[in-house]
């Protein structure tokens, strides 16, 4: 049986349940909007790639290999970027149409009423008025007159084929593609791993909890010795050029008084905020309101709903040729990111006289983000860096004025209308400050500035990237990179590597003095400006950390990333939103033990460390849990010493290793979250404080037994009570295998719950949410690419799904269960498939007709006014 009749008889399995096949979610009765389950959904499945395409620029070729990788060749890059327009449009079209929709604040006008916080908060911070912003850039750019030809590709295929089963099954068509949409896909990645409102967080946490908690669960710094740039005497010499780092001791004098500075706001005020300073005007104006809300947790629930999610994270590190069995570097990268259906990247080769360019980006990009060329190769991950502030104002009664700098300012105002499909209409007011966008929520307010919110370079970065021919040009296409804030490690055939921080850190004063990002600011009086930032215009940077001042390494020998923090001494503030050590400390053993044995590491070997499952917090605490657990059975405190005894015994059989298949993972997994539970719940539960507040592992597990946490509690009989509980758990759940809980089930499609055969298929998966092969079943969060390269040769690399985006196509989810399985396949410089497409340039007008010699569509050059633009 081929491949489409089987996802036709799925299909039809589920149309004949009628409503019983595509049951509703808790969520939602999103299946009442569907359209009649037609022909038309049955049409969707015939969708084929054409033998030609009318290219306006001129000629390219397009060979898709096995794997459903579009191979583009062509003289002329323009020609070569429109065919990969035209080949996401037709492969990830409902996906592109989602993400653009969500960021403007569309989707209440096709998913109801269900989508209007969504589309309120997306409308509030204008997401669009910065890519518009940006647009006005980098239309003049190289890179500009690249996406214009990309975006009419993306309209060519949608306008000339059978859209996707998505769009038959809801029953609307998707609006044409604007190069302003390419640009608020930039904006869309970055706000997933900078956007998150930290200090509004912290500033309600130092009202609801006393402060020996919260210094014991909320540290300045984790109290570890793995940063990515190691500058201790034994690693500093593997790293090559310095920049951006500073003495120790220097460092060190300055976090603790931040940290003396934060608490004494803290127990002086109740507050993060600046309450202390006034504004010229005083509060006896008539018009003036209060300085500034009181934390509340009305506009953060709301607001949590959109932040960067918590546990967004990625692997990356390379190697110098001194410690490869070739001689040549090998690069690294696996981006921990949400996992979905179909995957967030596309994979796409692209051969020009430029460059010849392979790797994945985001469907909506026409550049490749993270990949190799014929000289180097290149990855990211998230810094974790604080581009987001936070400021109160008073806000006169009419809300039309707000005060700054001793004077009444009228707000910028826009009245935005949110169109509800099935219901009315919402209209409310957009209120924009010199700092950013207001955001409101049943009285509470708070203004924004954020690095995303005005004209930024990423774009072009991105595509110099492409065309880079080694680390000097590396260097030069990172001063561009404005945002997100992320570790870029490059690497090429002559030998050379770099590691970078890239992205815009703004730098904060306060009554002259220079002060970190992780406080309330009071706007009104001028506190914690960006010199150089406007938003939604185009911003000079000048109150920004210079490029050659942040955290740079060039030629290291080895350098490993996972989000931890950058640098135990930057030369500037950077941020604290770090992740737990235990999968820098994984990476950085590993490959310190094969460089101090003078080991030559080969691809295979780096392919094992990208899918190691080895659990740092295990081994941290196991043998801790061993020797409490048999001292309670020896002192007879052990409510069933037999089962404890037994649960003992697994563990000290286990090798750490978070596998499947593995009984002894499955117990550790249960217990660490019964241990969460057992300290933090009893803290948090009189507040008005959820689990998202919670500490990360680390923080969790190195609490010493004196620690406040655990007044008038003991650390031991928690830790035993734990084990007990998982046990019982494991009984109740009929568990037998980490597999039977650590499956795929969370990884959905949008429309899954509703539409189930959507989804990929359930498998069982290994690692965890510290192990270096990462996989978080809490959170859907997991290896979204992973990628070997050799520089200037062979690369490897997955999808968790597959390559197109359309329900009946092969490479629907053709990677999923290799994927799954931590196998990988070439990333091929040749397609060895048959398919190809023909990309010409017309000599007249072409009319195009559809699949299925439906109604025809002029399509001509881009200055015809009948072509498609």
């Amino acid at each position: 049986m081929n491949r489409e009749t089987t996802r036709r008889g799925v299909l039809a399995a589920a149309l004949v349940a009628s409503v019983a096949g595509l049951s509703l979610s808790a969520a939602s009765d999103l299946l009442e909007q569907f359209a009649p389950l037609s022909g038309d959904a049955w049409d969707a499945a015939g969708r084929e790639h054409p033998d030609r395409v009318d290219n306006p620029y001129g000629e390219a070729t397009v060979r898709i290999d096995d794997e459903g990788v579009p191979h583009v060749e062509a003289d002329d890059e323009r020609a070569a970027y429109f065919a990969i327009g035209y080949l996401h449009g037709f492969d990830r079209a409902f996906q592109l149409d989602l993400q653009r929709r969500q960021m403007r604040g569309e989707l209440s006008a096709i998913f109801g009423v269900i989508a209007l916080e969504s589309d309120e908060f997306h409308a509030r911070m204008d997401f669009v008025g910065a890519a518009e912003a940006t647009w006005e850039t980098v239309k003049e750019t190289h890179a500009g007159s690249l996406i214009e030809p990309y975006s009419e590709g993306v309209n060519a295929a949608v306008e000339n084929h059978r859209l996707p089963l998505e769009f038959e099954l809801l029953g609307y068509d998707p609006d044409p593609w604007t190069p302003v949409e390419t640009l608020l896909m930039e904006k869309q990645i970055s706000w997933g791993l900078t956007g998150n409102f930290r200090a509004l967080r912290r500033e309600l946490i130092e009202t609801q909890l006393e402060a020996d908690l919260i210094d014991a669960l909320y540290p300045d710094r984790m109290d570890h010795d793995v940063p990515i740039l190691r500058t201790e005497s034994e690693h500093v010499d593997d790293l090559g050029e310095l920049r951006g780092v500073r003495g120790r001791g220097e460092a060190e004098n300055d976090d603790q008084t931040a940290a003396t500075d934060r608490r004494e706001r803290v127990h002086s005020s109740g507050s993060t905020a600046a309450s202390d300073s006034t504004s010229t005007s005083s509060s006896t104006d008539s018009n003036s309101t209060s300085t500034a809300d009181e934390p509340d947790t009305t506009l953060l629930e709301w607001l949590s709903q959109f932040e960067s999610p918590p546990g967004v994270g990625s692997n990356s590190w390379v190697v110098s040729g001194e410690n490869t069995e070739n001689g040549t570097p090998i690069l690294a990268n696996d981006p921990h990111l949400e996992l979905m259906t179909p995957p967030l990247w596309y994979e796409q080769h692209i051969d020009t006289p430029e460059t010849d360019v392979r790797g994945v980006t985001f469907p909506g990009v026409p550049f490749v983000i993270i990949g190799a060329n014929q000289v180097g190769a290149w990855g990211v991950t998230n810094v974790g860096a604080d581009v987001l502030d936070c400021y109160t104002y008073e806000i006169d009664d009419e809300a039309e004025r707000y005060r700054y700098e001793g004077e009444w300012r009228e707000f910028d105002l826009e009245e935005r209308e949110l169109v509800v499909s099935g219901g009315e209409n919402r209209t409310f007011t957009v209120r924009k400050t010199v700092h950013g966008p207001l955001l409101e929520r049943e009285g509470q307010h708070v203004g924004v500035s954020w690095t995303g919110l005005t004209a930024t370079r990423t774009t072009q970065a991105v595509y110099e990237l492409g065309v880079s021919e080694g680390v000097d040009d590396a260097l030069e296409a990172a001063r561009k990179f404005d945002l997100p804030t992320q570790n870029l490690l490059y690497a090429d055939s002559d030998g050379r590597t770099l590691y970078v921080a890239t992205g815009q850190l703004p730098i904060r004063h306060v009554d002259g003095e220079v002060v970190d990002g992780n406080r309330v600011f009071d706007g009104s009086a001028g506190e914690g400006e960006w010199g150089g930032f406007t938003p939604y215009g185009r911003s000079t940077w000048d109150g920004f950390v210079p490029f050659d001042e942040r955290p740079t390494a060039i030629d290291p020998t080895v350098v490993a990333t996972a989000n931890q923090r950058v640098v135990d001494d930057p030369e500037h503030y950077v941020g604290v939103a770090y992740a737990a050590p235990y999968r820098g400390r994984r990476i950085y053993d590993v490959l310190d033990e094969a460089t101090d044995a003078n080991e030559a590491t080969d691809v295979k070997f780096h392919k094992r460390l990208q899918t190691d499952t080895r659990d740092e917090r295990a081994v941290d605490l196991v043998p801790d849990l061993l020797a409490i657990g048999h001292s309670a059975i020896d002192a007879g405190l052990a409510a069933d010493p037999e089962t404890l005894e037994d649960a003992l015994e697994i563990l000290e059989g286990w090798d750490y290793r978070m596998d499947r298949d593995s009984h002894g993972a499955l117990l550790f997994a249960r217990w660490i979250e019964h241990y969460r539970e057992a300290v933090l719940d009893p803290l948090f539960e009189d507040t008005d404080l959820d689990e998202g507040y919670y500490p990360n592992d680390w923080v969790v597990t190195t609490l010493p037994e004196d620690s406040p946490v655990f007044a008038n509690r003991s650390r031991a009989e928690l830790l035993v009570t734990a084990l007990e509980e998982a046990v019982s758990e494991l009984e109740d759940e009929e568990w037998e295998t980490y597999g039977d809980w650590n499956t795929t089930a969370p990884i959905g499609h949008p429309l899954g719950g509703e539409a189930a055969f959507l989804n990929y298929d359930e498998r069982q998966r290994d690692g965890s949410r510290a192990t270096v092969d990462n996989y978080r079943v809490e959170r859907s969060v997991g290896a979204s690419w992973r990628m070997v390269v050799e520089p200037g040769g062979d690369g490897w690399g997955i999808l968790p799904g597959g390559n197109s985006g359309d329900y009946f196509s092969p490479h629907y989810d053709d990677q999923f269960a290799r994927w799954a399985d931590g196998t990988y396949k070439p990333m091929a410089l040749e397609a060895d498939g048959e398919t190809s497409i023909q990309f010409d340039e017309p000599e007249r007008e072409f009319y195009g007709t559809d699949d299925d010699g439906g109604e025809d569509r002029a399509f001509g050059r881009p200055d015809d006014p009948g072509g498609a633009e």
